[in-house]
C-alpha cells in the first residue's frame, strides 16, 4: 500500500471517530403543524447516554400546540397516548410511573427548548423496534419517528 494512501486513511478513520463522539446527542425541532424535523434517530450502542435536544419551533402555547418527546417501544405508543391524556399537561401527558416509558420530556410551548437524556443501556435492555413521539393528545399520529440503535 502506498504510504500516503495509507496516511490519508488513517487521517480519515480518526475523523470518523472523533465524529463518532459527537452522535451521542441530537437536534429534534417540532413545530405548529405537528411535525417533527426527523423521522428517524440513530443511538449509537458506545454511548452511555444519549441526548435529544428538543426545541419547539413554532409559536403557540405549551396548552395549545404543546410538544415533548418520549421514547418507548413501538407497540407500546398507543397505550402511553391514551394513558397520558388522562394525566393531562400538568404530567406532560405521561402516566405517573408509567414503566412502558423508557424517558420522557417535559411539554415545551413555542420558543421553548427542553432537553433529555437516555441512558443507552435502557434502549438496549427495552428490545426492539423503538419509537420517539409527541404525547400531547392527537401529536402521535403525525409526529413519530424510529429510534435505532446503531
Amino acid at each position: 500500500m502506498n504510504h500516503r494512501i495509507f496516511l490519508a486513511l488513517f487521517a480519515l478513520a480518526g475523523v470518523s471517530s472523533a465524529h463518532a463522539a459527537d452522535t451521542c446527542s441530537v437536534d429534534l425541532e417540532g413545530n405548529d403543524a405537528m411535525r417533527y424535523n426527523l423521522a428517524n434517530i440513530d443511538v449509537p450502542k458506545s454511548c452511555g447516554n444519549f441526548t435529544i435536544n428538543l426545541k419547539h419551533t413554532g409559536r403557540m402555547a405549551a396548552n395549545l400546540m404543546g410538544h415533548n418527546v418520549v421514547v418507548a417501544k413501538t407497540a407500546d405508543m398507543a397505550g402511553i397516548d391514551a394513558d397520558g391524556i388522562r394525566a393531562g399537561l400538568a404530567a406532560d401527558y405521561i402516566k405517573a410511573g408509567d414503566a412502558r416509558v423508557i424517558a420522557h420530556s417535559k411539554v415545551v410551548g413555542g420558543g421553548e427548548s427542553t432537553t433529555l437524556s437516555v441512558p443507552v443501556a435502557r434502549l438496549t435492555a427495552a428490545g426492539a423496534p423503538l419509537s420517539f413521539f409527541c404525547s400531547f393528545p392527537g401529536h402521535s399520529a403525525l409526529m413519530k419517528g424510529s429510534l435505532t440503535l446503531k
